[in-house]
Protein backbone atom coordinates (compact mmCIF):
# COMPACT_ATOMS: atom_id res chain seq x y z
CA UNK A 1 0.00 0.00 0.00
CA UNK A 2 1.69 3.36 -1.08
CA UNK A 3 0.97 6.54 0.55
CA UNK A 4 0.26 9.98 -0.96
CA UNK A 5 2.03 12.90 1.48
CA UNK A 6 2.94 16.06 0.77
CA UNK A 7 6.25 16.90 1.14
CA UNK A 8 8.63 18.90 -0.48
CA UNK A 9 11.10 17.68 -3.00
CA UNK A 10 14.48 18.21 -1.32
CA UNK A 11 16.96 20.76 -2.98
CA UNK A 12 20.13 22.00 -2.71
CA UNK A 13 20.68 26.03 -1.87
CA UNK A 14 21.34 28.45 -5.08
CA UNK A 15 22.43 32.08 -3.99
CA UNK A 16 20.88 34.79 -6.15
CA UNK A 17 22.57 38.37 -4.76
CA UNK A 18 21.03 38.73 -1.65
CA UNK A 19 18.17 35.78 -2.26
CA UNK A 20 18.56 31.98 -1.80
CA UNK A 21 16.56 29.65 -3.13
CA UNK A 22 15.98 25.93 -2.78
CA UNK A 23 17.37 24.03 0.54
CA UNK A 24 14.29 24.17 2.61
CA UNK A 25 13.59 28.11 2.27
CA UNK A 26 10.16 29.05 1.26
CA UNK A 27 8.96 29.10 -2.21
CA UNK A 28 10.15 32.54 -4.06
CA UNK A 29 7.83 34.46 -6.39
CA UNK A 30 9.48 36.48 -9.17
CA UNK A 31 8.69 38.51 -12.37
CA UNK A 32 10.18 39.82 -15.51
CA UNK A 33 10.26 43.76 -16.45
CA UNK A 34 8.52 44.52 -20.20
CA UNK A 35 10.01 47.75 -20.67
CA UNK A 36 13.49 48.25 -23.22
CA UNK A 37 16.44 47.27 -21.61
CA UNK A 38 17.86 50.30 -22.90
CA UNK A 39 15.57 52.45 -20.97
CA UNK A 40 17.34 52.54 -17.42
CA UNK A 41 14.83 55.21 -15.92
CA UNK A 42 11.84 52.75 -16.95
CA UNK A 43 13.71 49.54 -16.33
CA UNK A 44 14.38 50.85 -12.86
CA UNK A 45 11.44 52.10 -11.74
CA UNK A 46 9.62 48.86 -12.62
CA UNK A 47 11.90 46.49 -10.88
CA UNK A 48 11.33 48.81 -8.15
CA UNK A 49 7.56 48.47 -7.98
CA UNK A 50 7.12 44.69 -8.67
CA UNK A 51 10.13 44.28 -5.53
CA UNK A 52 7.76 46.98 -3.33
CA UNK A 53 4.90 44.44 -4.57
CA UNK A 54 6.98 41.43 -3.07
CA UNK A 55 8.81 40.38 -6.33
CA UNK A 56 12.87 40.07 -4.75
CA UNK A 57 13.85 38.49 -7.97
CA UNK A 58 13.48 40.39 -11.47
CA UNK A 59 14.22 39.18 -14.65
CA UNK A 60 15.12 41.57 -17.51
CA UNK A 61 15.77 40.50 -21.53
CA UNK A 62 19.48 40.98 -23.24
CA UNK A 63 18.91 40.49 -27.13
CA UNK A 64 22.00 42.33 -27.56
CA UNK A 65 25.65 43.56 -26.24
CA UNK A 66 24.11 46.69 -26.33
CA UNK A 67 21.26 45.98 -23.36
CA UNK A 68 23.59 43.74 -21.66
CA UNK A 69 26.38 46.26 -21.07
CA UNK A 70 22.46 48.50 -19.82
CA UNK A 71 22.30 46.07 -17.10
CA UNK A 72 24.96 47.47 -15.31
CA UNK A 73 23.50 50.76 -15.22
CA UNK A 74 20.14 49.69 -13.88
CA UNK A 75 21.89 47.59 -11.54
CA UNK A 76 24.31 50.96 -10.22
CA UNK A 77 20.83 52.53 -10.07
CA UNK A 78 18.79 50.05 -8.33
CA UNK A 79 21.65 49.92 -5.61
CA UNK A 80 21.96 53.65 -5.05
CA UNK A 81 18.05 53.55 -4.73
CA UNK A 82 18.64 51.04 -1.63
CA UNK A 83 16.81 48.16 -3.79
CA UNK A 84 19.17 44.84 -3.37
CA UNK A 85 16.96 42.75 -5.85
CA UNK A 86 18.31 39.86 -7.38
CA UNK A 87 18.47 40.81 -11.19
CA UNK A 88 18.89 38.30 -13.39
CA UNK A 89 19.35 38.68 -17.16
CA UNK A 90 17.27 36.52 -20.10
CA UNK A 91 19.68 35.71 -23.16
CA UNK A 92 18.62 34.26 -25.96
CA UNK A 93 20.11 33.65 -29.55
CA UNK A 94 23.82 35.05 -28.20
CA UNK A 95 25.85 33.07 -26.09
CA UNK A 96 28.20 35.65 -26.16
CA UNK A 97 25.80 38.24 -24.68
CA UNK A 98 25.58 35.73 -22.00
CA UNK A 99 28.99 36.90 -21.05
CA UNK A 100 28.81 40.54 -21.17
CA UNK A 101 25.67 40.03 -18.97
CA UNK A 102 26.88 38.16 -16.27
CA UNK A 103 29.85 40.96 -15.32
CA UNK A 104 26.61 42.98 -14.06
CA UNK A 105 23.84 40.38 -12.64
CA UNK A 106 23.06 37.81 -9.79
CA UNK A 107 21.84 35.37 -12.69
CA UNK A 108 22.11 34.47 -16.20
CA UNK A 109 19.57 32.41 -17.67
CA UNK A 110 19.94 30.81 -20.73
CA UNK A 111 18.46 29.20 -23.44
CA UNK A 112 19.66 25.44 -24.12
CA UNK A 113 18.32 25.49 -27.38
CA UNK A 114 20.92 28.46 -28.29
CA UNK A 115 24.02 26.33 -27.05
CA UNK A 116 26.05 23.90 -28.84
CA UNK A 117 28.35 21.78 -26.32
CA UNK A 118 30.71 21.16 -28.63
CA UNK A 119 32.13 25.04 -28.62
CA UNK A 120 32.85 25.56 -25.08
CA UNK A 121 30.48 28.38 -24.66
CA UNK A 122 28.73 26.85 -22.03
CA UNK A 123 32.13 26.06 -20.20
CA UNK A 124 33.22 29.08 -20.38
CA UNK A 125 30.20 31.05 -19.35
CA UNK A 126 29.91 28.70 -15.85
CA UNK A 127 33.72 29.82 -15.34
CA UNK A 128 32.33 33.24 -15.60
CA UNK A 129 29.96 32.65 -13.21
CA UNK A 130 31.55 30.58 -10.98
CA UNK A 131 34.40 33.74 -10.59
CA UNK A 132 31.45 36.68 -9.91
CA UNK A 133 29.07 34.24 -7.90
CA UNK A 134 26.71 34.36 -10.15
CA UNK A 135 23.81 31.84 -10.77
CA UNK A 136 22.85 29.86 -13.85
CA UNK A 137 19.15 28.82 -14.97
CA UNK A 138 18.92 26.07 -17.52
CA UNK A 139 15.83 27.68 -19.17
CA UNK A 140 14.02 24.83 -21.50
CA UNK A 141 11.18 26.20 -23.76
CA UNK A 142 8.71 24.33 -25.36
CA UNK A 143 8.40 26.32 -28.23
CA UNK A 144 12.44 27.17 -28.50
CA UNK A 145 14.11 23.36 -28.04
CA UNK A 146 17.38 23.32 -30.62
CA UNK A 147 17.09 21.35 -34.03
CA UNK A 148 18.97 18.78 -33.12
CA UNK A 149 16.64 17.95 -30.27
CA UNK A 150 13.26 18.02 -31.97
CA UNK A 151 14.67 15.73 -34.91
CA UNK A 152 15.31 13.13 -32.88
CA UNK A 153 12.73 13.52 -30.14
CA UNK A 154 10.02 16.39 -31.71
CA UNK A 155 8.81 19.05 -29.61
CA UNK A 156 7.91 16.61 -26.67
CA UNK A 157 7.97 16.34 -22.99
CA UNK A 158 10.80 14.23 -23.48
CA UNK A 159 12.85 16.18 -25.77
CA UNK A 160 12.35 18.76 -23.51
CA UNK A 161 14.42 17.09 -20.60
CA UNK A 162 16.79 15.92 -23.02
CA UNK A 163 17.93 18.96 -23.81
CA UNK A 164 17.90 20.19 -19.73
CA UNK A 165 19.74 17.08 -18.54
CA UNK A 166 22.73 17.85 -21.59
CA UNK A 167 23.26 20.88 -19.49
CA UNK A 168 22.93 19.79 -15.91
CA UNK A 169 25.64 17.30 -16.72
CA UNK A 170 28.04 19.76 -17.89
CA UNK A 171 27.18 21.80 -14.82
CA UNK A 172 28.05 18.45 -12.94
CA UNK A 173 30.96 17.64 -14.58
CA UNK A 174 32.41 21.35 -13.50
CA UNK A 175 31.69 20.57 -10.31
CA UNK A 176 28.88 23.39 -10.40
CA UNK A 177 26.14 23.59 -8.60
CA UNK A 178 24.40 27.37 -8.85
CA UNK A 179 21.60 26.03 -11.10
CA UNK A 180 18.18 26.24 -11.46
CA UNK A 181 15.83 24.58 -14.09
CA UNK A 182 13.02 25.06 -15.61
CA UNK A 183 11.11 23.62 -18.25
CA UNK A 184 8.18 26.26 -19.76
CA UNK A 185 5.57 25.19 -22.12
CA UNK A 186 2.17 27.07 -22.72
CA UNK A 187 0.05 23.56 -22.73
CA UNK A 188 -0.23 23.39 -18.99
CA UNK A 189 -0.09 18.78 -19.90
CA UNK A 190 2.90 19.53 -21.42
CA UNK A 191 4.33 21.50 -18.90
CA UNK A 192 3.33 19.16 -15.74
CA UNK A 193 4.72 16.38 -17.91
CA UNK A 194 8.00 18.14 -18.87
CA UNK A 195 8.86 18.79 -15.15
CA UNK A 196 7.23 15.54 -13.57
CA UNK A 197 10.02 13.87 -16.54
CA UNK A 198 12.82 15.79 -15.13
CA UNK A 199 12.79 15.25 -11.36
CA UNK A 200 12.70 11.38 -12.33
CA UNK A 201 15.52 12.29 -14.66
CA UNK A 202 17.46 13.95 -12.09
CA UNK A 203 16.64 11.67 -9.29
CA UNK A 204 18.01 8.99 -11.15
CA UNK A 205 21.43 10.97 -11.45
CA UNK A 206 20.97 12.12 -7.71
CA UNK A 207 20.72 15.43 -8.86
CA UNK A 208 19.16 18.08 -6.36
CA UNK A 209 19.19 21.64 -8.33
CA UNK A 210 15.92 23.76 -7.52
CA UNK A 211 13.44 23.97 -9.78
CA UNK A 212 11.38 27.34 -11.18
CA UNK A 213 7.78 26.99 -12.10
CA UNK A 214 5.99 28.50 -14.52
CA UNK A 215 3.07 28.50 -17.41
CA UNK A 216 4.26 30.55 -20.58
CA UNK A 217 1.49 32.76 -22.57
CA UNK A 218 -0.82 31.86 -20.06
CA UNK A 219 -2.98 35.39 -20.93
CA UNK A 220 -4.20 38.03 -18.69
CA UNK A 221 -7.12 38.47 -16.39
CA UNK A 222 -9.16 35.15 -14.83
CA UNK A 223 -8.09 32.87 -17.76
CA UNK A 224 -4.39 33.45 -17.03
CA UNK A 225 -4.25 33.18 -13.55
CA UNK A 226 -6.48 29.56 -13.71
CA UNK A 227 -4.13 28.84 -16.63
CA UNK A 228 -1.03 29.37 -14.18
CA UNK A 229 -2.78 28.35 -10.90
CA UNK A 230 -3.64 24.41 -12.77
CA UNK A 231 -0.39 24.30 -13.88
CA UNK A 232 1.77 25.25 -11.23
CA UNK A 233 -0.67 24.28 -8.32
CA UNK A 234 -0.11 20.12 -10.15
CA UNK A 235 3.25 20.60 -9.22
CA UNK A 236 3.63 22.25 -6.17
CA UNK A 237 0.85 19.87 -5.08
CA UNK A 238 3.70 16.90 -5.94
CA UNK A 239 6.22 18.85 -3.29
CA UNK A 240 8.19 19.91 -6.64
CA UNK A 241 8.88 23.91 -7.02
CA UNK A 242 11.47 26.21 -5.39
CA UNK A 243 10.61 29.68 -7.44
CA UNK A 244 7.53 30.42 -9.33
CA UNK A 245 6.40 32.59 -12.17
CA UNK A 246 3.05 33.57 -12.99
CA UNK A 247 3.38 35.33 -16.33
CA UNK A 248 0.52 37.68 -17.07
CA UNK A 249 -0.02 40.08 -20.00
CA UNK A 250 -0.49 42.94 -17.87
CA UNK A 251 2.02 45.06 -16.01
CA UNK A 252 4.23 42.62 -14.30
CA UNK A 253 3.84 43.82 -10.63
CA UNK A 254 0.18 42.36 -11.10
CA UNK A 255 1.87 39.35 -11.59
CA UNK A 256 3.31 38.87 -7.75
CA UNK A 257 0.24 39.09 -5.81
CA UNK A 258 -0.68 35.88 -7.38
CA UNK A 259 2.47 33.73 -6.90
CA UNK A 260 2.23 34.93 -3.49
CA UNK A 261 -1.65 33.52 -2.69
CA UNK A 262 -0.19 30.04 -4.85
CA UNK A 263 2.46 29.88 -2.15
CA UNK A 264 0.77 30.42 0.50
CA UNK A 265 -1.63 28.35 -0.15
CA UNK A 266 0.96 25.05 -0.25
CA UNK A 267 3.04 26.56 2.68
CA UNK A 268 1.26 23.20 4.90
CA UNK A 269 -0.24 20.54 3.32
CA UNK A 270 -0.75 17.48 5.97
CA UNK A 271 -2.23 14.42 5.88
CA UNK A 272 -1.81 10.92 4.67
CA UNK A 273 -3.71 9.11 1.85
CA UNK A 274 -3.59 5.30 0.63
CA UNK A 275 -3.54 4.94 -2.73
CA UNK A 276 -4.26 1.32 -3.94
CA UNK A 277 -3.40 1.80 -7.51
CA UNK A 278 -0.19 4.18 -8.54
CA UNK A 279 0.30 3.36 -11.69
CA UNK A 280 -2.62 4.62 -12.87
CA UNK A 281 -0.85 7.87 -12.29
CA UNK A 282 1.90 8.39 -14.58
CA UNK A 283 3.94 11.45 -15.56
CA UNK A 284 4.58 9.91 -19.41
CA UNK A 285 1.14 8.61 -20.16
CA UNK A 286 -1.94 10.61 -20.01
CA UNK A 287 -4.88 8.73 -20.11
CA UNK A 288 -8.63 9.34 -18.91
CA UNK A 289 -10.06 7.07 -15.96
CA UNK A 290 -13.62 7.24 -17.48
CA UNK A 291 -15.24 7.14 -21.06
CA UNK A 292 -16.78 10.61 -20.38
CA UNK A 293 -16.81 12.99 -23.44
CA UNK A 294 -17.64 16.05 -22.10
CA UNK A 295 -16.37 16.74 -18.24
CA UNK A 296 -19.57 18.57 -16.69
CA UNK A 297 -19.43 21.40 -13.87
CA UNK A 298 -21.91 21.40 -11.03
CA UNK A 299 -24.79 23.33 -13.32
CA UNK A 300 -25.56 20.98 -15.25
CA UNK A 301 -26.67 17.31 -14.99
CA UNK A 302 -24.42 15.19 -12.48
CA UNK A 303 -26.68 11.80 -13.04
CA UNK A 304 -24.23 8.86 -12.93
CA UNK A 305 -21.17 10.77 -11.68
CA UNK A 306 -19.94 9.87 -8.19
CA UNK A 307 -19.26 13.40 -6.29
CA UNK A 308 -16.21 13.12 -4.11
CA UNK A 309 -15.61 16.36 -1.79
CA UNK A 310 -12.79 17.34 -0.17
CA UNK A 311 -12.44 18.29 3.60
CA UNK A 312 -9.02 17.90 4.62
CA UNK A 313 -6.15 20.58 4.45
CA UNK A 314 -4.96 18.88 1.45
CA UNK A 315 -7.18 18.35 -1.15
CA UNK A 316 -5.66 17.24 -3.95
CA UNK A 317 -3.95 14.20 -2.48
CA UNK A 318 -6.87 13.35 -0.63
CA UNK A 319 -9.01 13.42 -3.73
CA UNK A 320 -6.27 11.43 -5.49
CA UNK A 321 -6.52 8.86 -3.52
CA UNK A 322 -10.09 8.77 -3.52
CA UNK A 323 -10.74 7.87 -6.41
CA UNK A 324 -7.72 5.52 -7.17
CA UNK A 325 -9.43 3.96 -4.49
CA UNK A 326 -12.79 3.19 -5.60
CA UNK A 327 -14.10 -0.13 -6.34
CA UNK A 328 -15.31 0.34 -9.45
CA UNK A 329 -12.24 1.84 -12.24
CA UNK A 330 -13.83 4.06 -14.20
CA UNK A 331 -16.58 5.73 -12.50
CA UNK A 332 -17.19 9.01 -13.51
CA UNK A 333 -15.97 11.39 -10.79
CA UNK A 334 -16.69 15.05 -9.86
CA UNK A 335 -14.22 16.77 -7.92
CA UNK A 336 -15.84 19.28 -4.84
CA UNK A 337 -14.19 21.62 -2.63
CA UNK A 338 -15.82 24.45 -0.48
CA UNK A 339 -14.54 28.25 -0.63
CA UNK A 340 -15.07 31.06 1.65
CA UNK A 341 -12.87 33.54 0.04
CA UNK A 342 -12.89 37.40 0.11
CA UNK A 343 -12.84 37.87 -4.29
CA UNK A 344 -14.02 35.65 -6.68
CA UNK A 345 -9.90 35.92 -8.41
CA UNK A 346 -8.74 34.16 -4.52
CA UNK A 347 -11.30 31.42 -5.26
CA UNK A 348 -10.76 30.87 -8.77
CA UNK A 349 -6.91 30.54 -8.19
CA UNK A 350 -7.28 28.10 -5.16
CA UNK A 351 -10.00 25.94 -6.96
CA UNK A 352 -7.68 25.79 -9.50
CA UNK A 353 -4.55 24.58 -7.86
CA UNK A 354 -6.64 22.12 -5.55
CA UNK A 355 -9.17 20.36 -8.39
CA UNK A 356 -7.30 21.49 -11.76
CA UNK A 357 -4.85 19.10 -11.71
CA UNK A 358 -7.05 16.24 -10.69
CA UNK A 359 -8.78 17.15 -13.90
CA UNK A 360 -4.98 17.50 -15.50
CA UNK A 361 -4.45 14.33 -15.06
CA UNK A 362 -7.38 12.69 -15.78
CA UNK A 363 -8.58 11.69 -13.09
CA UNK A 364 -11.93 13.59 -12.50
CA UNK A 365 -14.44 14.20 -14.95
CA UNK A 366 -16.42 17.47 -13.38
CA UNK A 367 -15.87 20.01 -11.07
CA UNK A 368 -17.52 21.43 -8.22
CA UNK A 369 -16.59 24.49 -6.54
CA UNK A 370 -18.91 24.87 -3.81
CA UNK A 371 -18.35 29.39 -3.11
CA UNK A 372 -21.70 30.55 -1.75
CA UNK A 373 -20.84 34.14 -1.66
CA UNK A 374 -20.93 34.21 -5.49
CA UNK A 375 -23.15 33.58 -8.21
CA UNK A 376 -23.99 30.66 -9.86
CA UNK A 377 -23.00 32.05 -12.77
CA UNK A 378 -19.98 33.67 -11.63
CA UNK A 379 -19.20 29.84 -10.24
CA UNK A 380 -20.00 28.02 -13.48
CA UNK A 381 -17.77 30.25 -15.38
CA UNK A 382 -14.82 29.81 -13.46
CA UNK A 383 -15.07 25.65 -13.45
CA UNK A 384 -15.57 26.12 -17.11
CA UNK A 385 -12.23 28.06 -17.29
CA UNK A 386 -10.60 24.98 -14.94
CA UNK A 387 -11.40 22.68 -17.58
CA UNK A 388 -10.47 24.45 -20.63
CA UNK A 389 -7.04 25.08 -18.98
CA UNK A 390 -6.98 21.12 -18.34
CA UNK A 391 -7.34 20.85 -21.57
CA UNK A 392 -10.06 18.83 -20.93
CA UNK A 393 -13.33 21.12 -22.41
CA UNK A 394 -12.98 23.87 -24.62
CA UNK A 395 -16.35 26.40 -24.22
CA UNK A 396 -14.09 29.74 -25.41
CA UNK A 397 -11.66 31.26 -27.29
CA UNK A 398 -8.34 30.11 -25.85
CA UNK A 399 -5.72 33.28 -25.89
CA UNK A 400 -1.94 31.79 -25.86
CA UNK A 401 -0.65 35.57 -25.11
CA UNK A 402 3.34 36.25 -23.84
CA UNK A 403 3.41 38.44 -20.83
CA UNK A 404 5.77 40.84 -23.09
CA UNK A 405 9.31 41.78 -22.00
CA UNK A 406 12.03 44.15 -23.78
CA UNK A 407 12.16 42.45 -26.73
CA UNK A 408 8.02 43.13 -27.67
CA UNK A 409 7.69 45.04 -30.34
CA UNK A 410 4.39 46.68 -29.61
CA UNK A 411 1.90 47.64 -27.12
CA UNK A 412 0.65 43.80 -26.27
CA UNK A 413 -1.67 44.38 -23.33
CA UNK A 414 -3.89 46.99 -25.55
CA UNK A 415 -3.56 44.71 -28.64
CA UNK A 416 -4.86 41.88 -27.06
CA UNK A 417 -7.92 43.71 -25.31
CA UNK A 418 -8.47 44.96 -28.94
CA UNK A 419 -8.38 40.99 -30.10
CA UNK A 420 -10.51 39.48 -27.84
CA UNK A 421 -13.01 42.70 -28.09
CA UNK A 422 -12.98 41.17 -31.77
CA UNK A 423 -12.98 37.45 -31.45
CA UNK A 424 -14.20 36.39 -27.79
CA UNK A 425 -17.25 35.01 -28.66
CA UNK A 426 -15.80 32.43 -30.90
CA UNK A 427 -15.88 29.10 -29.72
CA UNK A 428 -13.30 26.12 -29.79
CA UNK A 429 -10.40 28.56 -31.29
CA UNK A 430 -6.87 29.23 -30.23
CA UNK A 431 -5.30 32.47 -30.88
CA UNK A 432 -1.88 33.26 -30.02
CA UNK A 433 -0.83 36.86 -30.06
CA UNK A 434 2.83 37.21 -29.04
CA UNK A 435 5.54 39.95 -29.00
CA UNK A 436 8.07 38.90 -30.72
CA UNK A 437 9.88 36.40 -32.85
CA UNK A 438 11.86 34.62 -30.04
CA UNK A 439 9.42 31.87 -28.62
CA UNK A 440 6.47 33.08 -30.36
CA UNK A 441 6.42 30.55 -33.38
CA UNK A 442 7.21 27.55 -31.37
CA UNK A 443 5.06 28.22 -27.83
CA UNK A 444 1.96 29.34 -30.25
CA UNK A 445 2.32 25.81 -32.37
CA UNK A 446 -0.80 24.31 -31.52
CA UNK A 447 -2.85 27.69 -31.48
CA UNK A 448 -5.50 28.12 -34.47
CA UNK A 449 -4.06 31.71 -35.50
CA UNK A 450 -1.09 33.79 -34.47
CA UNK A 451 -0.83 37.14 -34.31
CA UNK A 452 3.33 37.58 -34.24
CA UNK A 453 5.52 41.21 -33.91
CA UNK A 454 8.17 41.47 -36.81
CA UNK A 455 9.32 44.40 -35.99
CA UNK A 456 8.86 47.56 -35.01
CA UNK A 457 4.95 47.95 -36.62
CA UNK A 458 4.74 45.08 -38.15
CA UNK A 459 3.35 41.90 -37.45
CA UNK A 460 3.54 38.68 -39.18
CA UNK A 461 -0.07 36.33 -39.48
CA UNK A 462 -0.04 32.58 -39.44
CA UNK A 463 -2.64 30.01 -39.53
CA UNK A 464 -1.10 26.94 -37.59
CA UNK A 465 2.30 26.74 -38.32
CA UNK A 466 1.95 28.29 -41.64
CA UNK A 467 2.65 32.02 -42.26
CA UNK A 468 -0.15 33.48 -44.61
CA UNK A 469 1.29 37.59 -44.11
CA UNK A 470 3.95 38.62 -43.26
CA UNK A 471 5.45 42.12 -42.12
CA UNK A 472 2.14 43.79 -42.60
CA UNK A 473 1.64 47.08 -40.76
CA UNK A 474 -0.22 46.35 -37.65
CA UNK A 475 -3.16 49.34 -38.15
CA UNK A 476 -4.24 46.83 -40.79
CA UNK A 477 -3.60 43.36 -39.06
CA UNK A 478 -6.23 43.12 -36.39
CA UNK A 479 -8.82 43.69 -39.78
CA UNK A 480 -6.27 41.08 -41.39
CA UNK A 481 -6.65 38.78 -39.04
CA UNK A 482 -10.28 38.47 -38.71
CA UNK A 483 -10.73 38.22 -42.48
CA UNK A 484 -8.44 35.24 -42.38
CA UNK A 485 -10.71 33.71 -39.94
CA UNK A 486 -13.79 33.94 -41.67
CA UNK A 487 -12.12 32.73 -44.65
CA UNK A 488 -11.25 29.58 -43.04
CA UNK A 489 -15.05 29.00 -41.75
CA UNK A 490 -14.18 29.70 -38.35
CA UNK A 491 -15.99 33.39 -38.02
CA UNK A 492 -19.39 33.50 -36.23
CA UNK A 493 -21.50 36.73 -36.12
CA UNK A 494 -21.80 37.73 -32.74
Amino acid sequence: MNLSKFSRRPTCAVRIGRVVIGGGRPVAVQSMTNTDTNDTEASVAQIERIDRAGGRIVRLTAQGRREAENLGRIVDRLRADGFDTAVVADIHFLPEVAAVAAQYVDKVRINPGNYRSDRGEFEALVAQCRERGVALRIGVNHGSLARRVVDRWGDTPEGMVVSAMEFLRACRRLEFDQVVVSMKSSNTRVMVAAYRLLVEAMEREEMHYPIHLGVTEAGNGLEGRIKSAVGIGALLADGIGDTIRVSLTEAPENEIPVAQLLVDHFADRPGEFEVRHPERYSPTVYRRRSRVTVPVVHTEPLDGFRVLEALSGNPTAELRAAILNLETADEPVVVKRHYEEPTLETVAVKAAADLGPLLLDGLADGIWIDAPGYSEAEIRDVELMILQAARLRFSRTEYIACPSCGRTLYDIEGTLAAIRARTSHLKNLRIGVMGCIVNGPGEMADADYGYVGAAPGRITLYKGRTVVARNIPQEEALDRLVELIRANGHWVEP
